[in-house]
């Protein structure tokens, strides 16, 4: 499975990559493979390990801030087939030449 999401906090002013740090830590510590980039961070595992993950950053990010605005959208398919490093290949190989990711 895989699921991007972000976690944002609302009401702590402009600048939220403080919040953002901790979210990251707690994807990175969790041992499930992420790509992060400026909008969000794609983990792959299954349902209970991604959720538990995303639950977690949730409510770090709760715990200081007022509001929370949490994002998520799943890539749920049978097989195991959402790999995240064999969905870019697959556009590599159709497009003909590497890109940038």
């Amino acid at each position: 499975m895989l699921v991007e999401f972000s976690v944002a906090p609302m009401g702590v002013g402009e600048s939220i990559s403080k919040e953002v740090a901790k979210v990251i830590d707690i994807i990175d510590r969790s041992g499930l493979k992420y790509r992060t980039h400026a909008m969000g961070t794609l983990i792959e595992g299954d349902w209970e390990q991604c959720m538990a993950v995303i639950k977690q950053c949730h409510d770090a990010v709760r715990a200081v801030s007022p509001r929370v605005y949490t994002r998520i959208a799943i890539d749920d398919r049978a097989g195991n087939l959402s790999n995240m490093d064999r969905k870019i290949e697959s556009v590599r190989q159709k497009l003909g030449r590497d890109f940038q990711e």
